[in-house]
């Protein structure tokens, strides 16, 4: 699991020792994610399948893409489809995937890489691996979440953001048993380059067996800490967690989570995608690729679809070299 890496930890600032009064939160719910296909057929868990909405607000949906490595001709994406009201942030741990969208966005993303696509008032896009990976085979292994809009944006301009790896924020524990990497939002004063309209953060944090993370954590906002792999607990009550599996929080200060001392062999260190953000608190209604406040906005954007006012699939699929489209 290579995202971004450095080859020594203890050259990157450090979090703050938190004091002994922190409030550390505590863990309201654990679920498992159930395995399902998305696209043209590539592996997916559902991370919050079954997680009241209410708990995630203002995040709608994340899918853990993978980890699966392809034989030669195996590569999956998906076919062109529409999204409205919200943004899609995908992240890609190992492998590489292009994107195109018809406002303009696309590029490659690879190894760190993050494309953030605020869908708005409409677009249509394609995800899909890039002729090499589809040729060659290969290790594929990312996210993508669903942030909501609140209804103040939903109906904005689309726009697109391309982040390299290289330029999230690096730092780690106090004893350098930990990679934090800030993709958004604020951690310890450290902040991320993704550009957000709801505040939000999110980290992708490498634990290494046996280390403990206490991360200073936004009391305003919701806390939600996916696995991606590997063994470990959460909360100072020390909830075992594993592979596919997404602990909610309750209120606090600061998250503690520990990484097993024995790890399994294909999962080395304990890897966490987590999530926080302050809660829109709007109705949402969600249907498909549309997210919206009420059933006639839902309605509206896919009669919306059906006349071709969310943009029209261009004739060709034009090859992207990596990054290029417009930011914000």
């Amino acid at each position: 699991m290579p995202a971004i890496t450095v080859d020594n930890v203890l050259v990157l600032p450090r979090l703050p020792q938190l004091p002994e009064t922190t409030a550390f939160r505590p863990v309201r719910r654990l679920s498992t994610a159930p395995s399902g296909y998305e696209g043209e057929g590539f592996p997916v868990r559902r991370a919050f399948a079954g997680v009241p909405v209410s708990d995630l607000d203002p995040f709608i949906h994340l899918d853990q893409m993978g980890e699966v490595d392809y034989a030669p001709g195996e590569p999956k994406g998906t076919s062109w489809h529409p999204h409205r009201g919200f943004e899609t942030v995908t992240y890609i741990i190992d492998g590489a995937f292009d994107h195109q969208d018809t406002h303009g966005g696309g590029g490659t993303i690879t190894n760190g890489d993050t494309q953030w696509m605020t869908a708005g008032s409409g677009l249509l896009h394609i995800e899909a691996p890039p002729e090499h990976l589809v040729t060659s085979g290969g290790l594929f292994h990312g996210t993508q979440l669903w942030v909501n809009l609140p209804r103040a944006a939903k109906m904005n301009p689309p726009r697109y953001q391309d982040i390299r790896g290289r330029e999230a924020a690096l730092l780690t524990t106090p004893d350098g048993g930990a990679l934090i990497r800030v993709i958004a939002g604020e951690v310890a004063g450290h902040r991320g380059p993704g550009s957000t309209f709801t505040p939000i953060t999110i980290t992708h944090v490498t634990v290494q067996p046996g280390a403990q993370v206490d991360l200073p954590w936004r009391p305003d906002f919701n806390a939600l800490v996916y696995v991606l792999g590997g063994r470990g607990t959460v909360g100072t009550e020390r909830r075992p967690v594993h592979t596919g599996q997404l602990a909610v929080h309750g209120p606090g200060a600061a998250l503690r989570f520990t990484a097993d001392a024995q790890q399994d062999g294909n999962a080395p260190a304990l890897d966490l995608y987590i999530m926080g953000g302050e809660p829109i608190r709007e109705p949402v209604a969600h249907y498909g690729p549309f997210v919206m406040n009420t059933r006639d906005e839902l309605i509206q954007a896919f009669e919306d679809f059906q006349a071709g006012r969310l943009g029209v699939i261009p004739a060709a699929r034009v090859p992207h070299t990596g990054g290029q489209g417009p930011r914000p």
